[in-house]
């Protein structure tokens, strides 16, 4: 859904965001099916499943979403909801998969909540600043750490930070100490945008000695979460919140992390969403490294070594931009843009560009059948592709971008 939104339904998703925990299973699910509006109403009359009454008992009666958006507007922070144009439905596909799966298990019986986040999507965002929300994920690194950062890493981190700002590349973290902080100043410091990520309310920038760096993010990036105004940055917020850093990421480099970590959270996170994890290398005597260590030694779906900023421009940006340029093999000059412009996209808009026709335009349904994936996620690629200038829509249906069509020749 697109254009304006109604009262009704930013009430209803404000309502949602105050009564339910982030990566509610039963919440989500009852809004997928009955719609914000309704589901509000089923929560608030208490007339919802026992599951979903039990996840809401405690504020269905006292919740004012009216008072949160009032107190939002006084400190310029803006509700997104998914019925919204701004929403970033791109790059949380992945997390609306992963939660209709867990949605069904829950439903066959598998109640037991996972204490590392489970993989849901959010029910509404909280957001200030003006960066582009809907664009997260196609151009985008999450950079996460310990908050006991030894100079080793703050410097690497900073110098990862500046270097991908510098390249167009936006940078993701979630505001703590150590490393989080020094990846958005080192984004800040090279004139980029940086989205911080935040387990509680944006009124209350926590930890509060960082709070000017949520300010300045804000400026010129975002600062997002998924709880109203006034909540507090709880343990398990912090956990669900790492999913989101995942998931608004085209990938995530872990720059140090002890074994039990937030920071390994977020790369369990990042495999769920089939989302690639780095890992920078560090002392072998550093336990602040261990648990990157552990990651570029897993058997199964092991971390990427990353060095420096062209390693990780090499994984989530554009084909070659990680190689020194005496090294780079000849342009083709017929499709050499083209392709450049294709690999910043994630893996499905890409496949959808393949099955765009160049004189004919389709539907998304015909597009859906040339390129092998559902309508669904036609449509959710659809915005990405406009965006990047590669599509052109008409009344008809959508076709290759005029400019990348081949020009009839002249006899």
């Amino acid at each position: 859904m697109g254009g304006v939104v109604s009262d009704d339904i930013l009430l209803a998703r404000a309502y949602l965001s105050r009564v339910a925990e982030p990566a509610c299973i039963p919440v989500w699910d009852c809004v997928r099916c009955l719609g914000p509006v309704a589901a509000a109403r089923l929560i608030r009359d208490g007339a919802g499943s026992p599951e979903v009454s039990a996840a809401t008992a405690a504020r269905r009666e006292h919740a004012d979403p009216q008072a949160d958006l009032d107190v939002a507007q006084r400190h310029g922070i803006r509700l997104v909801v998914p019925e919204s144009d701004e929403w970033p439905h791109f790059a949380l596909a992945a997390l609306e998969r992963t939660g209709r799966a867990r949605a069904r298990t829950f439903q066959a019986g598998e109640r037991k909540v996972s204490d590392s986040g489970e993989p849901m999507p959010p029910l509404a965002l909280w957001v200030k600043g003006p960066g582009e929300l809907a664009a997260l994920g196609v151009r985008s690194v999450g950079i996460v750490g310990s908050r006991a950062a030894t100079a080793y890493g703050e410097h690497v981190t900073a110098d990862l930070g500046y270097g991908l700002a510098g390249r167009g590349v936006v940078v993701v973290s979630g505001g703590a100490y150590g490393i989080d902080a020094a990846a958005h100043r080192g984004a800040l410091a090279a004139g980029g945008q940086t989205v911080v990520v935040s387990a509680g309310g944006l009124d209350r920038p926590y930890p509060t000695g960082n709070a000017a760096l949520f300010t300045r993010a804000a400026e010129s990036g975002l600062v997002i979460s998924e709880s109203p105004p006034g909540a507090a940055p709880q343990r398990h917020r912090f956990l669900t919140r790492n999913r989101l850093i995942a998931a608004l990421s085209t990938g995530t480099v872990v720059v140090e992390a002890a074994r039990r970590s937030g920071a390994a959270n977020t790369a369990h996170h990042c495999l769920t969403l089939g989302r690639p994890v780095m890992a920078v290398p560090g002392p072998v005597t550093s336990p602040m490294s261990a648990g990157c260590h552990d990651l570029l030694r897993r058997e199964n779906d092991p971390a990427l070594l990353v060095t420096c900023v062209d390693d990780v421009v090499a994984v989530v940006g554009a084909m070659g931009d990680g190689i020194a340029a005496d090294q780079r093999p000849p342009a083709d000059p017929i499709a050499g843009d083209v392709r450049a412009e294709l690999d910043v996209l994630d893996p499905v808009a890409r496949r959808v560009f393949e099955g765009l026709p160049v004189r004919r335009p389709a539907r998304p349904d015909e597009i859906a059948q040339r390129c092998g994936v559902t309508p669904l996620e036609v449509i959710r690629s659809l915005p990405v592709l406009d965006l990047a200038g590669l599509l052109e829509a008409s009344d008809a249906g959508y076709r290759i971008a005029a400019r990348l069509r081949p020009r009839r020749r002249r006899v």
